[in-house]
């Protein structure tokens, strides 16, 4: 009887983690006058949909997105098709109960992290996206873009931080708090060779858009 040599079976390849995107995108555009800040305009496009593209070409995927002010406007007229849309009915309140409406709809699906975007950032672009993603090594991962040593957007947040950022996300705070709380964790990536950190927030900011 003739054995047949055992071959072992090779290793299951590495599954590649899943790196979500979540784009804020709920602010009223108080100091611009009641200007929903994601139908502003950029080089031919709306905000939002500049924003969207930015973190899908960074590499972030499936694509989350909290709106706000003009809800029912920016679903009109942005690009969100492919994207989770949440509308946060609480969006007055500030940044920090965008963040818990996007962390609460990311909750049970199976992102091990996410990369944090803000509608009103247009300087930060998908290589600064890319940068922060790579930083991605657990679901503990902190990360933030770096501009000559200044923590920025996007930050990345492991999924088994969501709970504890999401607790801490009051007011206009967002995360902050918990970044401050949690310094020595974070990994900064420096990004200021690539994008730049500008808001757009007043109407003399307004000068940024093309």
């Amino acid at each position: 009887m003739t054995s047949t040599p055992h071959t072992p079976s090779s290793p299951a390849p590495a599954t590649s983690p899943v790196i979500a995107g979540l784009l804020l995108a709920a602010g009223g555009g108080r100091r611009l006058g009641g200007r929903p800040k994601a139908l502003l305009e950029h080089r031919g496009r709306l905000l939002a949909d500049h924003a969207v593209a930015t973190l899908r070409e960074g590499g972030c995927g499936p694509v989350h997105v909290v709106l706000g002010a003009a809800a029912d406007e920016v679903r009109a007229r942005a690009a969100l098709s492919g994207c989770t849309v949440s509308v946060n009915p609480e969006w007055t309140d500030g940044m920090g109960s965008s963040l818990r409406a996007g962390l609460t709809a990311l909750a049970g699906t199976d992102a091990d992290a996410v990369v944090v975007l803000l509608v009103d950032q247009p300087g930060i672009n998908a290589e600064a996206v890319a940068r922060v993603r790579a930083a991605y090594r657990s679901r503990t991962s902190l990360a933030a873009a770096s501009y000559g040593g200044e923590r920025g957007h996007p930050v990345l947040f492991g999924a088994a931080l969501w709970t504890d950022i999401a607790a801490g996300a009051v007011g206009d705070q967002g995360a902050r708090s918990y970044l401050r709380a949690h310094r020595d964790a974070i990994t900064l990536v420096e990004c200021s060779d690539v994008a730049q950190a500008y808001d757009i927030d007043t109407a003399e900011d307004l000068a940024h858009l093309e």
